[in-house]
């Protein structure tokens, strides 16, 4: 039986999520982090612009950084505009830092963004999760347990 989610985050305006990563991982931790953005990137995520679906966060050295997010580049913005493919540093304390690394090398887990979003003073935020990789196996025991549930709500609703 998997133990209770925390609470979840304060979270104002979801600019992007991703929602394959509840189907391909067991997610055992979630954590929000800050991210470090550009002029540009912010005004492009607060027009609801951003994709983290293949993009996951790796430790190099003693910082803490998402890879593969696309945020397009600003519309109106000129020759200073921002790479939309770059590496994006994530704020964490260096506490929490080693815990996640300790948990990559010695627990085989990965780090995997579930949602960028603005919290309630404006600030983007990013809510990470430590997740282990399911095994096609358990991809089938999830459908079937989700469709299962979608058909009990049916026949609830039916003979009521």
């Amino acid at each position: 039986m998997p133990k209770p989610l925390p609470p979840p985050f304060d979270k104002k305006k979801v600019v992007a999520e991703n929602r394959r990563a509840r189907y391909d991982y067991f997610v055992e931790e979630r954590l929000e982090a800050g991210i470090e953005l550009t002029g540009t990137e912010v005004k492009s995520l607060r027009s609801g612009e951003g994709s983290i679906a293949e993009s996951y966060a790796a430790v190099e050295g003693e910082e803490l950084w998402l890879i593969n997010s696309h945020v397009p580049e600003y519309s109106h913005g000129n020759r200073l505009n921002h790479h939309p493919r770059r590496p994006r540093k994530l704020l964490l304390k260096s506490r929490e830092i080693a815990k996640l690394q300790g948990a990559v090398t010695r627990q085989g887990l990965t780090i995997v963004p579930l949602s960028i979003y603005f919290n309630g003073s404006g600030r983007a935020k990013v809510e990470l999760a430590v997740a282990r990789g399911k095994k096609m196996h358990d991809k089938r025991d999830t459908e079937k347990e989700r469709d299962w549930k979608r058909e009990q709500g049916r026949l609830l609703r039916k003979h009521g």
